[in-house]
């Protein structure tokens, strides 16, 4: 491994995961970490997140030749800059978020004399904070890297093989591409939890809570991904508004397309979609991200978590 020192900047389930992966995969590499909130550097110290929790960013950072930003995206310049004067001048600079052009230019304007890589680990659960991350959070998972033009070739495979060290598949992908990817295939489908469950919450009375009472799994999964960190998201949403809005506007049509089949009766423009649909599902059990067993696997899960 080239990196003898990884400092990670966020101690909830992605920084707390990336700790304890390191520790157990990597276990000659030291690493140190810093949260923003007291209570959440107590707790990864008691559990042992990484090997020494800092009392400030610039501690947690000095001497480190990997440093990797677990905060959420609409922080993650004001995190970048207060570490600034404290970086060694070779150190790569990297982040878990999931909108990459808006995170990488936040990078790029905090540190412009610093070594920046984006990426994106595609993993993770409904639950945030200390107690939520785990070592196998990552393995067979995909961590897409979003390398800007003229990234130096040598840190960029020592990026790649540190993830893959933790378990991860590595995709390049171009940061505009990634963000219109994800916003289809994470940033939607979190968007209309949020709306879907928000609708029953404002049913309740009307339907004298049989909504929460009567649950079938299907709405069960849509308050799992409700459940998500609200701060990440609320951020998410803002910084890759026009993929957001983009997807939106595509799945708006769609639904407006199934609403109009179902008014007219017309069962073969619904079957054909069904049929359409249920295919992609069978395609992401064979890609291996997901199980087929009936609670898709989740109960069986490490630490009592489930994958979203």
């Amino acid at each position: 491994m080239s990196f003898e020192k990884v400092a990670i900047i966020g101690l909830g389930l992605q920084g707390g995961s990336i700790g304890l992966a390191t520790q157990e995969f990597l276990p000659e590499v030291q690493t140190t970490g810093f949260d923003l909130d007291p209570a959440t550097r107590a707790r990864a110290a008691e559990r042992g997140l990484v090997h020494q929790v800092c009392e400030t960013p610039a501690e947690a950072v000095r001497d480190a030749d990997l440093v990797i930003f677990c905060v959420p995206p609409g922080v993650m310049g004001e995190a970048a800059a207060q570490v600034r004067d404290a970086l060694r001048e070779d150190a790569l600079i990297s982040d878990v978020g999931s909108c990459k052009q808006s995170i990488a230019t936040a990078l790029r304007e905090a540190l412009p004399d610093h070594y920046v890589i984006p990426a994106h680990p595609v993993a993770g659960t409904e639950n945030s904070g200390p107690d939520a991350g785990f070592a196998h959070l990552f393995r067979n998972r995909w961590c897409i890297v979003t390398p800007p033009e003229h990234t130096d070739l040598v840190k960029l495979s020592q990026l790649v093989e540190f993830w893959e060290a933790l378990g991860a598949n590595v995709e390049i992908m171009d940061a505009q591409h990634h963000d219109l990817v994800l916003a289809v295939t994470s940033h939607l489908p979190h968007l209309i939890a949020y709306t879907i469950v928000g609708t029953a919450s404002d049913l309740e009375d009307v339907t004298q809570s049989e909504v929460i009472k009567y649950s079938a799994g299907g709405f069960r999964d849509f308050t799992r991904i409700a459940a998500s960190d609200p701060t990440m998201w609320r951020d998410v949403f803002l910084t890759n508004k026009e993929a957001v809005l983009t997807m939106l506007q595509r799945f708006t049509e769609d639904l407006t397309a199934l609403q109009r089949a179902i008014r007219v009766g017309d069962g073969d423009a619904l079957f054909e979609q069904f049929a359409r649909t249920r295919a992609i599902r069978r395609s992401i059990i064979q890609e291996g991200q997901d199980d087929s067993r009936p609670d898709f696997g989740r109960g069986d899960h490490e630490n009592g978590t489930k994958k979203i």
